[in-house]
């Protein structure tokens, strides 16, 4: 019988990757979205559309008894606390999308393990997701809950074009015009992209294993690179040269406190995240997409639709640039 599988959520970055290769890997996908973010996902996923935080449409999906449930969109203590309470008893596996920058900042090693110290003083959102895995831990402990903790480090598809400034169109916009772009501290930070895809096979591979119960798991790229190489890679792409501004991460957190908050609590670290707990539950793992095939191929998702071509993070940008500027004149002793 086939191995029946829930998603909460599964029209996003990460999900729609993960939704599709379940169905080629043979499993039976039931999808719960709120209906609001289209996605082509294979014809066979049985859509349940409802809200992932009300208890009652929990409590009616839980009475269908899957083999596992995959959570892509709780964020908070509350939400899992909502979880243990529809599945337990009635789930083989659990399965909770937390996040790599979940790990303490400044980082102690920049080779990083599942079992390095937890906490991030710098971003809500890495903390909020430690609260949650504590809260599933001790559901685990207390209560027996089956869960499983997997730690994505920025993971990207079709529909995200990944730097420091975000994901939108905003950098290939100002590339392919000759515009500075920024690029955080002095480039050289190690950081790890994973296309959703290969995301994917990792997630799908973890799915009715025994021995990944109670246990976390990053799931990464093996492909290090510097901040520069990432933006110099999005510029050979498109076939310009880059004009690269260097700008300290905590410059860029005064002048724009939300994007200082991602950097200064994940990106602007040398962070390398060790697989080798990953691939030996799930031995066949591989990411397979290296970063100049991932990037060209979201370049032409956005470039294939004009209407797709968001460059939201372009004034925000261009506040830091100015910013920027402005002090290195004002200290211009030459």
């Amino acid at each position: 019988m086939a191995f029946k599988l829930l998603c909460i959520g599964g029209t996003g970055n990460i999900s729609t990757a993960c939704v599709r290769l379940a169905v080629e890997a043979g499993l039976k996908v039931t999808v719960l979205t709120r209906g609001n973010r289209p996605s082509e996902l294979p014809a066979s996923v049985l859509r349940v559309t409802g809200d992932a935080s009300d208890p009652g449409t929990l409590a009616e999906l839980a009475g269908r008894r899957f083999d596992g449930v995959v959570n892509f969109v709780a964020f908070d203590a509350a939400d899992v606390h909502r979880d243990v309470e529809a599945f337990r008893g009635r789930v083989g596996q659990y399965v909770f999308i937390s996040s790599a920058s979940v790990y303490r900042k400044p980082p102690p090693r920049y080779v990083v393990t599942e079992s390095a110290p937890l906490g991030n003083p710098h971003w809500e959102y890495a903390q909020k997701k430690v609260e949650a895995e504590d809260a599933l831990r001790l559901a685990h402990r207390d209560k027996g809950f089956p869960v499983t903790i997997v730690r994505p480090s920025y993971t990207y598809g079709e529909t995200w074009i990944p730097t420091t400034s975000g994901s939108d169109y905003t950098v290939v916009h100002r590339l392919r015009r000759g515009l500075e772009i920024v690029v955080p501290g002095d480039g050289t930070s190690l950081f790890v992209l994973t296309h959703a895809t290969d995301f994917a096979r990792g997630l799908v591979g973890l799915l009715g294993q025994a021995a990944a119960e109670g246990e976390a798991f990053h799931i990464t790229s093996d492909e290090v690179q510097t901040w520069n190489q990432i933006h110099e890679t999005i510029a050979r792409v498109i076939g310009v040269e880059p004009r690269i501004v260097h700008v300290p991460s905590d410059f860029i957190a005064r002048i724009d406190e939300r994007r200082g908050a991602s950097l200064l609590g994940d990106k602007a670290w040398s962070l390398v995240f060790d697989n080798s707990k990953l691939h030996r539950v799930v031995p066949g793992f591989q990411a397979r997409v290296p970063f100049a095939d991932g990037v060209r191929a979201s370049i032409a998702w956005f470039e294939a639709d004009p209407a797709r071509q968001r460059i939201d993070a372009n004034a925000t940008v261009e506040r830091i640039l100015s910013a920027w500027h402005r002090a290195m004149a004002a200290v211009d002793v030459r």
